[in-house]
């Protein structure tokens, strides 16, 4: 009989251990990676499994439909010969700090250096992270060449427009008192309502304090670095960075109701300039779709918008979210930082980020931002005035005054991330 048309002969319950053999220790926030311990998520190495959930996050699905299919071995083990981090990246002091990071691994991408040993010995320890080489090539940087506002140095960028960068892939892993800690609330409270609101999918959050780590099933992060990387750590270098937030309809598509591509443009050719200027820059993207409301709500909230008696308008630009959504944005940016502490940035010289919520959460986590940088006006869409002049009436950091004191009113006490 096919795999596909196999029956299981019986299902691994993960709510209770199976076994009198302890997991495997972690010690957050060590000084080691052998100190703190490997993160081991799968099942097929359940006796020393000490995380909850599954590596890969939303694509675990993905891997489970393989599964039943027949087109994956479920016990597969990856095979990670040649697989090693394209650039050297940490550690740094941040990494041994358990209140600066605590949504990632940092060792994520050397587990076949630091754990080498383990590995050897048939552990079925896996990367979080991945480190490469690339290059990128956007219309808007082949206009800024064209236009003058960049030069082609050969190094970063080329005469077509191709950008040398560095990039990294994170998968998030959750330290559950931390993040706990971060939010201001008890664990007991993090791991009930992460029960409640994922439909029950993860007992172990309720029947496994003993268990603190969580793969949880969402998007992670991607990190696009432009210069060298030894900049990020030196006082005398520069670096820019932008933090970016998903919005697939207009980074990928080029829709005109948003600032979001156009900004993301924008700071990556603020990128290429500091790090031709011996500096450094970063792009984190962060996958947040649609105010990490999804993209079908956010496509609802397009249409009651445009729909709405008067048309788009600033007065109503965040009520009309919060109708159909029930909140405005259920983003929160205070695990965003986790990133830029892992690769090891202490300052950011500029920030190319509107957004006061954004800001504020980078400060509060230690790092110095000494200039803000706001997209250039002509830089804006025309059907995007409306969201622009919201936010800046919200709290967002401008240049230039306000529009018009109604909806500085109107938009008064209410944020809302870029």
């Amino acid at each position: 009989m096919s795999a596909k048309k196999q029956s299981p002969k019986h299902i691994k319950l993960t709510s209770h251990p199976t076994t009198t053999r302890e997991v495997v220790p972690i010690t957050w926030g060590a000084k080691t990676a052998a100190e703190r311990g490997p993160i081991i998520g799968t099942l097929t190495d359940a006796a020393r499994r000490n995380s909850i959930g599954a590596h890969s996050g939303s694509y675990a699905l993905y891997r489970a439909l393989a599964v039943a299919a027949g087109t994956l071995d479920p016990v597969h083990k990856p095979d990670l010969t040649d697989t090693a981090p394209a650039e050297h990246i940490g550690p740094f002091p941040q990494w041994s700090d358990e209140d600066r990071i605590v949504s990632l691994d940092p060792y994520g991408h050397l587990i076949s250096e630091v754990f080498a040993q383990e590995l050897a010995d048939g552990w079925d320890i896996r990367p979080t992270i991945a480190v490469t080489k690339a290059r990128v090539n956007m219309p808007e940087i082949r206009n800024a060449v064209a236009t003058g506002r960049l030069q082609p140095d050969g190094k970063v960028l080329a005469e077509n427009g191709d950008v040398r960068v560095t990039k990294a892939a994170i998968e998030p892993v959750w330290y559950l008192p931390g993040i706990a800690e971060r939010f201001g609330l008890s664990e007991s409270v993090l791991r009930h309502a992460l029960f409640e609101q994922s439909g029950g999918m993860y007992t172990e959050l309720i029947t496994r304090n003993d268990l603190k780590l969580f793969l949880p099933p969402i998007g992670g992060i991607s990190i696009y670095m432009f210069g060298d990387l030894a900049a990020i750590t030196d006082p005398e270098r520069t670096v820019a960075c932008r933090v970016h937030d998903e919005c697939n309809g207009s980074d990928v598509f080029g829709s005109d109701i948003c600032t979001c591509r156009p900004y993301l443009a924008h700071g990556i050719e603020v990128c290429i300039e500091t790090a031709q200027q011996n500096g450094v820059g970063l792009i984190v993207y962060n996958r947040k779709e649609g105010r990490a409301l999804g993209e079908v709500t956010k496509f609802l909230v397009y249409n009651a918008r445009k729909r709405q008696e008067g048309g788009d308008r600033a007065e109503t630009y965040f009520e009309r979210t919060e109708c159909v959504a029930g909140v405005q944005d259920v983003r929160s940016q205070e695990l965003m930082p986790d990133a830029l502490h892992w690769l090891g940035v202490s300052r950011i010289d500029r920030f190319v980020s509107m957004s006061n919520l954004k800001h504020e959460a980078i400060v509060r986590q230690g790092i110095e931002i000494a200039e803000r940088i706001p997209i250039p006006k002509a830089l804006v869409p025309d059907d995007a005035s409306v969201e622009m002049e919201a936010k800046k009436a919200a709290g967002y950091f401008s240049e230039e005054p306000l529009s018009s004191d109604e909806e500085l009113k109107v938009a008064k006490g209410r944020n809302l991330h870029d």
